[in-house]
């Protein structure tokens, strides 16, 4: 499980992904973002299998991509500012 989250945490930070509304205007930065709420989805079942005892790991494993989902969300942001 943290592999999968890391291999798509590196794959959202490097697509660059922002929220689903101002990106509709380039298709990668959607699928990032798609790919980052299946994660969250995928996510939030395992914690419900392990009844949410994985050491602190899943939250934290949580908070980072919605982290990554807010700075990309910003990156959009900041390119419509230019």
């Amino acid at each position: 499980m943290k592999t999968v989250v890391l291999m798509l945490f590196a794959a959202v930070v490097g697509a660059g992904v922002a929220s689903a509304d101002p990106v509709r205007d380039w298709p990668d930065l959607r699928a990032a973002h798609e790919q980052i709420e299946h994660a969250l989805e995928s996510l939030h079942r395992a914690q419900a299998a392990n009844q949410y005892d994985m050491g602190g790991h899943a939250g934290r494993a949580e908070q980072l991509l919605q982290q990554a989902e807010h700075e990309l969300h910003e990156a959009i942001e900041s390119r419509h500012r230019d």
